[in-house]
């Protein structure tokens, strides 16, 4: 990634020197809180705690209906997290649905990759996670494989229900997420589907044991990193530090 832009303070961080406001995209589930049962904007914890130990401030940011705001909601942020959470729906990428692909969410969808579309535009530093990063892939032209225990054989990228697994994953050094978490590391994981097709601009740069890609990063962004694991479920929390120190400008 090119270093021209690298180290520009984002809005908030240059004009007050606060901490800077990380947006992180959400789940849209039914929820139960007290007598309440509601469609509600999800988020699990630990994304939001990893931002704030890394010293930024976490935004929620719902999967709204309305796409008009979304240049007002990108130069209001520094830098975006994009979270995991449900499969991708095929048809985005021109394929028949995998009876093993979960449900469509079109608001989400369409939501980030409209998202991902306006912050690439806009040079917004952001790292994007599990699900973040196949929207990623789609919304630069990419497809996913739907159904990876069909593909490598095994099951480890996903090795029981609701629960996170672990494997490691070879980096390529020179690439900026070598740059922060070294050739190798072990890494945990959460997913059943992942990149096939890689999207315009995207160069993978991890990948486990068996070839699934791990990592990308977008070509010519200051800071537009890409993993399939899930760097919040673990103690490593260097990705986020680099993603809050880029979004600072510092």
């Amino acid at each position: 990634m090119p270093e021209a832009n690298h180290g520009a303070p984002g809005p908030h961080a240059a004009a007050t020197n606060a901490p800077p406001l990380i947006g992180i995209t959400t789940y849209l589930e039914p929820a139960r809180w007290g007598a309440w049962v509601r469609e509600a904007a999800l988020l699990p914890a630990p994304y939001i705690r990893s931002v704030e130990r890394a010293g930024g401030v976490p935004v929620m940011l719902p999967p709204t209906g309305g796409l008009r705001g979304l240049s007002a909601l990108v130069n209001g942020l520094d830098g975006i997290l994009f979270a995991g959470g449900g499969d991708v729906d095929p048809e985005l990428y021109g394929a028949e649905r995998h009876p093993e692909t979960g449900p469509p969410q079109p608001q989400r969808d369409r939501f980030e990759l409209a998202l991902v579309r306006a912050v690439v535009e806009a040079g917004l530093p952001f790292l994007a996670v599990c699900r973040g990063m196949q929207v990623l892939n789609v919304a630069r032209g990419g497809s996913l494989v739907q159904h990876l225990p069909e593909t490598v054989g095994h099951e480890a990228h996903a090795p029981a229900v609701g629960m996170i697994g672990s494997h490691p994953v070879r980096i390529v050094p020179t690439s900026a997420i070598g740059k922060i978490l070294g050739a190798e590391a072990e890494v945990p994981t959460y997913h059943h589907q992942a990149v096939t097709r890689l999207g315009k601009g995207l160069t993978p740069v991890a990948w486990a044991d068996d070839q699934v890609v791990e990592a990308v990063e977008l070509e010519g962004h200051r800071f537009g990193l890409g993993v399939q694991w899930h760097p919040e479920e673990g103690e490593d929390k260097r990705l986020f530090e680099a993603l809050v120190a880029e979004a600072a400008g510092r």
